[in-house]
């Protein structure tokens, strides 16, 4: 989950500033319990969305052994054991103690990559860290991303990693959750110098990241420039946050609810010379996963379906929950005739739908997509 940066920071008026604490926690109590009520009821959720719009071309003898699947992934200078991460949900709340713990546990059973919720709530009042620090006490020697908002102070970013010892740090770009908001900052103006100054201020990687809304080719060049290696395109499709902010503030912005592009779009659409793409949004099974991997992600990020069993489940539920997913990765890489997540670039693919309406329209020919295993075994001849 995110907060707003602009609505928390200290302030010399110590009454104000712990009325704006409390606030902000209470917010984040709201975010959890609208975004698992999106998860129970919202048929936008779990119905229909633009990972639909793919679809893979079965060959009936493609198909290898499972036993020789490796799903080992490469982002950036990391090795990870799966191209599966757990992404950001919470911090700051007394529901989010409980909620991180269970999803540090499953990282640490599962040797996967996890990111925490925004840290700026902990940043403004210590008090709060400990839902945040539960992450890396239960995950001592797990690969942990902290989280903070475009909008913050350079510094923030490094003291984020610090609280949590962090391997990277996910800046989260959110214009249109903060615009919904009631409570929400309304200048984003030095963003983007917000972002290169971050990436200079901080001692690790920074991965930047939209919350739901998806990132354009035109956003990603300009990530580029400013010295961002890494971005998940994070795109609409699942836990809404235009909608949970809507649901707040009266449903004034109700009309936002599918503004955007979702995750499938923002890969095809992504400049070829960006160096690392990660996706999330949307994803609501395995074959979503896959679908990624194969538009060119080296690694997926899921959190909404793993909010509910985190919520309503214990540590040992949600971690086998997520092994499923693990066992039912290697069972599609196996299917598809893909060895490693990289080889399933070389999957055919056909797009359809909005997806294919959006890239004719964008100017990008997704025909090819259609015979890459057959120009692969050209190029082997």
């Amino acid at each position: 989950m995110t907060e707003s940066p602009h609505s928390v920071e200290p302030t010399r008026d110590g009454e104000a500033h712990r009325q704006a604490v409390a606030s902000a926690s209470a917010r984040k109590e709201d975010h959890i319990r609208l975004a698992a009520d999106q998860r129970r009821e919202d048929p936008a959720v779990k119905g229909h969305n633009e990972f639909d719009d793919l679809e893979f071309l079965h060959h009936a003898l493609g198909g290898i052994d499972n036993a020789t699947v490796d799903l080992t992934a490469q982002v950036g200078d990391w090795t990870w054991s799966a191209p599966l991460y757990i992404n950001g949900m919470t911090g700051g709340a007394e529901t989010a103690m409980r909620v991180n713990r269970a999803l540090a546990i499953a990282a640490r059973e599962l040797n996967l990559p996890m990111a925490s919720g925004s840290v700026g709530i902990a940043i403004d009042d210590p008090a709060t860290a400990a839902s945040f620090r539960v992450i890396r006490e239960e995950n001592p020697d797990g690969f942990v991303m902290a989280n903070i908002g475009a909008g913050r102070p350079a510094d923030h970013g490094q003291r984020a990693v610090d609280l949590l010892e962090a391997n990277a740090l996910q800046l989260h770009l959110n214009a249109v959750q903060e615009t919904v908001m009631p409570e929400g900052g309304r200048d984003f103006a030095d963003w983007l110098r917000g972002v290169e100054r971050t990436v200079a201020a901080t001692d690790v990687p920074v991965i930047v990241k939209e919350v739901g809304f998806g990132l354009s080719r035109r956003t990603l060049q300009q990530l580029q420039e400013v010295g961002v290696q890494i971005a998940d395109v994070s795109g609409l499709g699942g836990t809404n946050f235009a909608r949970i902010e809507s649901a707040r503030g009266g449903n004034a912005f109700a009309y936002l609810g599918n503004f955007g592009q979702s995750a499938a779009a923002c890969l095809l659409d992504a400049p070829v010379a960006f160096p690392t793409l990660l996706a999330s949004g949307g994803v609501r099974h395995p074959l979503d996963a896959i679908k990624a991997l194969a538009l060119g992600a080296r690694a997926v990020g899921v959190a909404g379906p793993f909010l509910l069993p985190a919520l309503e489940g214990t540590p040992e539920t949600l971690t086998d929950e997520i092994r499923s997913w693990l066992d039912q990765l290697r069972m599609l890489h196996a299917m598809l005739g893909a060895a490693t997540p990289a080889d399933l670039t070389n999957t055919d693919l056909l797009v359809r739908g909005r997806v294919r309406e959006f890239a004719t329209l964008r100017g990008i020919d997704v025909a090819a997509l259609s015979d890459r295993s057959g120009a692969r075994l050209q190029e082997e001849r």
